[in-house]
């Protein structure tokens, strides 16, 4: 199914032209149904502009289809996994230009960062030149045991380079592929030449079943709001608890100086009756 300004060629499926404030998306109709999978996309962004150009394209590996939003021509607070191809940078990162290739995953309970490039929710990511490209350009994006892994080919070599890969990530069976793109005051053309999808060999060991019922889960992904009250409430408590034991040595202070006034003061006064 595709939406938006897609349009279905012969050669390629075009997600946007190369025109201002345009968003268009790809989707499979079918859920993936297997834990360990890999898909290959053949892509193409191509525009007239050399330096001011944008804004870029995600693949999705998500619970919801079809609904185009404000992320790369999808949802915010999607529930999956997001590819982002990102051709502008909104924050100036001094680490990095762009374009960007990077990963995010998202329980529902997250917005992407668009200000800052997605910055605080990334897995992780790497730079890479593929705009204008005269040959074609590759991503893999691999999902093995808990395992993400993203490479790319971007110089026509027929071999994969590595982004990066991260441990820790888990995602549910029964999602759905997508692809999606988006243009604003900048643009581009966002072309998808191919995709080509696999089942990996699960090891032995390890379940082979479904696990639709789990929720995305990785380092970067906010607790939910009951865990985050839990956590908001620790602060207080330490609080109290910390100004409790403070009266108690101020307390503690004053009757110690009291009771030394006291006694002080009696041997004074035997002094002065033995003087007598």
């Amino acid at each position: 199914d595709f939406q938006g300004s897609t349009m279905v060629t012969s050669n390629y499926i075009r997600l946007t032209p190369d025109q201002k404030s345009k968003q268009g998306a790809l989707w499979n109709k079918i859920p993936c149904r297997v834990r360990n999978w890999e898909v290959q996309l053949n892509f193409k962004v191509t525009g007239t502009t050399r330096d001011l150009f944008g804004d870029g394209f995600a693949f999705w590996y998500t619970k919801e289809r079809m609904e185009i939003g404000p992320v790369f021509g999808s949802k915010d607070y999607f529930s999956g996994l997001a590819i982002i191809g990102d051709t502008y940078s909104n924050h100036n990162t001094p680490n990095h230009q762009h374009p960007y290739l990077s990963a995010m995953v998202n329980n529902g309970s997250v917005s992407y960062d668009h200000d800052k490039d997605g910055k605080h929710t990334m897995l992780g990511g790497c730079q890479v030149q593929f705009r204008n490209m005269n040959h074609e350009t590759w991503i893999a994006i691999r999902y093995e045991n808990d395992k993400l892994t993203i490479s790319h080919d971007m110089n026509n070599k027929r071999a994969w380079a590595p982004c990066f890969s991260t441990e820790g990530v888990k995602l549910p069976t029964g999602y759905y592929f997508g692809m999606s793109a988006t243009t604003g005051d900048l643009s581009d053309a966002h072309d998808v030449i191919s995709v080509k999808t696999y089942e990996l060999d699960t090891v032995a060991g390890v379940p082979k079943e479904e696990r639709p019922d789990i929720q995305p889960e990785s380092e970067f992904i906010a607790p939910a709001p009951k865990e985050k009250k839990e956590e908001s409430d620790r602060p207080s408590m330490s609080g109290i608890k910390t100004f409790l034991i403070c009266l108690l040595v101020v307390l503690g202070i004053i009757v110690v100086g009291v009771i030394g006034i006291m006694i002080y003061q009696n041997q004074q006064e035997n002094n002065r009756k033995r003087f007598y």
